[in-house]
């Protein structure tokens, strides 16, 4: 069996992780805990009532690599996992990458099409799934011409995955790898168009869980990690299972949809330590805090939780503020991506500057540049560029994409951003969402954020609008906490409070009130189908 051979040297800057030259990323993440003493320490707490010990987590991931093996999959073949957040994920997913198969999970919103592009694109050998996602799943194969040779579910039925990894065998070697193998794909959420198939090597994630988990936040033995975003999402991969295995800590899963109702009700009986939302259910769940009085008034226990983290999209400066005098706890917002694998720039919970993404992670370095590749001036709006070992390799079947965003082993972010003056990150909005209005580049987010100040609104997306004259203004699409107050009234209230701090240019010429936004799976806003209403 191989020993953890990762030697972490943070004595220089950007900090290095050095490798050994054989490497299996799953030795360091389930065996290594038995040498450590953590066999009978539970890892995974669902909120159905299971848990999973260190030791049974192990013994289950070597079971699910030999049933793979035993179906017929090999080393390098892909694995689709539509599957609940669950311990089964782990099982799988872990079970596969020890075996030397390529486990590739998918979002568990989407339907038959988006499903059947991505068992053609990726080639893969299997497909298993989750009984809760047998309607799509089941539809998207039979829009195939070819059908994947192994088709499964994880539970329900004989001879499901379950059941067979009962009488696998127990004990399995690690299959040969180095720390640059390909090891697993993560597909792009779609927020600007098609998904693409991220490839990522063993690395990855120890980079993740050390530069950002244990270095940036500070995840510790003793912590609950508790994570809305789900596991396929590369963020919720993170939180929700990386960091806590890599740190010796504990999770909790929780497989229904995420809502301000149900991720309070986790917090309160499962007391978490650390809890992982996105500015969509921030926003949400401050609706419910601050509505006291009212019937829909709450109250929840949150005094296990010591931090709460963000990422998906911005979070603006207003929901931080409304948050901490809500709880008592701080947002630690950052940026990071499905190509990073997780976040690169982040604030720290004793470096924290409210409305921007905050400071380098260690192990990371990042540029900005203007249209033609040069570096700006600080203070100035560009592209972001970063730089990282655990940005993936390659676009899976897509080599003019990955040519366009992976160069030189910098990674265009497809984000705007300036640093300020004391060095903190301030997102300008997605690179294909800026506007130019007369002339002057313009920041959907700055105006965004502004409107979200009103106690009116509950969330707002801006997009550029032509003009009777064909010229580009802001548009603003706002969903407002009381919807029948969607009147010219309201609009003209919104335009004066973007009057009290945007310059001219800026304020949104036409005010929408939809009931919600276009959003993928992960929460971010698909400003690109409000362009094109």
């Amino acid at each position: 069996m191989q020993k953890n051979t990762v030697s972490i040297d943070t004595s220089v800057i950007p900090a290095k992780i050095e490798f050994a030259p054989e490497f299996n990323v799953a030795v360091s993440f389930i065996d290594r805990h038995l040498q450590e003493g953590r066999k009978d320490k539970v890892i995974i707490r669902e909120t159905g009532g299971e848990e999973i010990t260190y030791g049974q987590l192990a013994e289950r991931v070597n079971q699910s690599g030999n049933v793979l093996k035993n179906l017929g999959l090999n080393s390098g073949d892909r694995l689709l996992m539509m599957v609940k957040d669950s311990a089964e994920f782990f099982y799988l997913f872990w079970g596969a990458i020890k075996a030397g198969i390529i486990p590739v999970p998918l979002n568990t919103l989407l339907r038959a099409k988006d499903y059947a592009f991505m068992i053609e694109d990726s080639g893969c050998t299997a497909v298993i799934y989750s009984p809760e996602f047998r309607i799509e799943v089941e539809a998207a194969l039979e829009l195939l011409s070819t059908i994947p040779e192994i088709i499964l579910l994880t539970e329900g039925e004989s001879e499901c995955f379950l059941d067979q990894t009962q009488s696998a065998d127990s004990k399995l070697e690690a299959a040969p790898a180095n720390a640059t193998d390909d090891c697993f794909w993560l597909y792009s959420s779609g927020t600007t168009g098609r998904p693409k198939g991220a490839v990522h090597s063993h690395r990855a994630m120890v980079v993740t869980s050390q530069h950002y988990g244990k270095d940036t936040l500070g995840v510790r033995e003793d912590d609950i990690c508790f994570s809305a975003a789900k596991l396929f999402f590369a963020y919720g991969l993170g939180n929700g299972m990386t960091f806590p295995l890599w740190s010796g800590a504990s999770c909790v899963l929780f497989p229904a949809r995420p809502t301000p109702e149900s991720t309070f009700d986790v917090i309160e009986r499962f007391k978490p330590t650390l809890y992982f939302g996105v500015p969509t259910l921030y926003a949400a769940q401050l609706q419910l805090l601050e509505s006291s009085g009212n019937e829909t008034s709450v109250s929840p226990n949150l005094s296990s939780l010591r931090m709460s983290v963000s990422a998906g999209e911005a979070l603006p400066a207003n929901i931080f503020h409304r948050w901490k005098e809500q709880t008592g706890t701080v947002i630690l917002d950052g940026i990071g991506s499905t190509e990073a694998l997780h976040i690169f720039i982040s604030n720290r919970a004793d470096d924290i500057k409210a409305g921007s993404s905050g400071r380098m992670v260690p192990g990371y370095a990042a540029k900005i540049v203007d249209e033609t590749g040069n570096e700006v001036q600080q203070g100035e709006e560009g592209r972001l560029l970063i730089h990282g070992d655990s940005t993936c390799k390659y676009y899976w079947n897509n080599l003019e994409k990955t040519a366009t965003t992976i160069v030189d082993g910098w990674l265009n972010t497809g984000d705007t951003y300036h640093q300020d003056n004391d060095g903190y990150f301030i997102y300008g909005g997605r690179s294909d969402d800026m506007m130019k209005v007369g002339g002057i580049w313009c920041s959907p987010f700055e105006i965004e954020a502004k409107l979200v100040e009103h106690p009116k609104v509950l969330e707002a997306a801006v997009v550029g609008r032509k003009d009777e004259s064909g010229l580009i203004k802001p548009e603003a699409h706002v969903v407002l906490k009381d919807l029948t107050e969607a009147s010219e009234e309201t609009s003209g209230e919104l335009l004066q409070h973007c009057k009290t701090g945007l310059a001219p240019y800026k304020y949104p010429r036409w005010f929408q009130f939809p009931q919600d936004l276009p959003k993928t799976a992960t929460g971010k806003i698909q400003r690109f189908k409000l362009r094109s209403n």
